[in-house]
């Protein structure tokens, strides 16, 4: 029997965003956590890094965009995203994917009008800044926003992104409402109005047009890369599972703590996946 008489993978949902060889962050996460709960997840990475930037080497770069297009196309054309399910998008290596990956989008929505897309606009964050490719706020705007079901910047993305500063809780739902435009219903703001919040907890501001609630859990003193990755697989596992959003943010948030502390109790750099 030939491979093209034999049924194409059948696939729940797609992750493109980051990989690394050393270390958790990315696809590198994502995708051991999505199989985890018994989905059938591919990975379409954006750059291949040896590890995070913020060892003393590394090595690696963005993926060539022809080669990214590709992966892409690749996978419409295996037929295998006649059950797609969502896609879950992570960090980017420049306008270029941005525009590549949206055109690829709308190819798919077209093939699956139900497909549900979930955006981590990786940008920077409050102690570093900005810390992708210029060009990448205006190209989230223009060719991303208008295609995401639910979006999960961190505090200072979601400054970013809404071009207003966050003070308090209301301040961040007030930024989260105002990006609640074209198909995007929700917005997770994870360490949302740091200064609002108790020393010893973070807080998610979970956001729609007519509701909004904060989910909040133990600020553990280890900080390995990759949580958001983490957070963003486990929470979109959790609502193909049919969980309310609530629901999914409040479990994700667990599944993310539990790792967190088992990592910092090994006193690990790197985050210790497992059961």
């Amino acid at each position: 029997m030939s491979y093209t008489e034999l049924s194409p993978l059948a696939i729940d949902i797609v992750s493109v965003q980051s990989q690394v060889v050393y270390g958790y962050v990315g696809n590198s996460v994502a995708l051991p956590c999505l199989r985890a709960h018994g989905l059938q997840a591919v990975g379409v990475p954006t750059v291949l890094f040896s590890n995070t930037p913020h060892y003393p080497s590394i090595h690696g770069g963005a993926i060539a965009t022809d080669w990214f297009q590709g992966y892409l196309q690749d996978l419409l054309e295996r037929q295998a995203l006649d059950h797609l399910r969502t896609v879950l998008v992570g960090y980017l290596g420049n306008p270029e994917q941005i525009q590549v990956l949206a055109q690829w989008l709308r190819q798919v929505q077209e093939l699956r009008p139900e497909l549900r897309i979930i955006i981590d606009p990786v940008i920077g964050d409050h102690d570093v800044g900005v810390y992708v490719a210029p060009g990448m706020l205006q190209a989230y705007h223009e060719h991303l926003l208008p295609l995401a079901h639910g979006l999960i910047p961190n505090d200072f993305e979601l400054t970013q992104l809404a071009t207003m500063p966050i003070y308090t809780l209301d301040d961040a739902i007030q930024a989260a409402r105002s990006l609640l435009k074209h198909q995007l219903e929700w917005i997770i703001a994870t360490s949302a109005a740091p200064q609002s919040c108790p020393n010893d907890q973070l807080q998610l501001a979970v956001v729609t047009r007519h509701d909004a609630h904060i989910v909040r859990h133990p600020r553990i003193p280890s900080y390995p890369k990759g949580t958001g990755d983490m957070f963003g697989a486990e929470l979109s596992a959790y609502l193909l599972a049919g969980h309310t959003l609530r629901q999914a943010t409040e479990l994700a948030s667990a599944a993310v703590v539990k790792v967190i502390r088992r990592t910092h109790e090994a006193g690990s750099g790197e985050m210790l996946l497992g059961t």
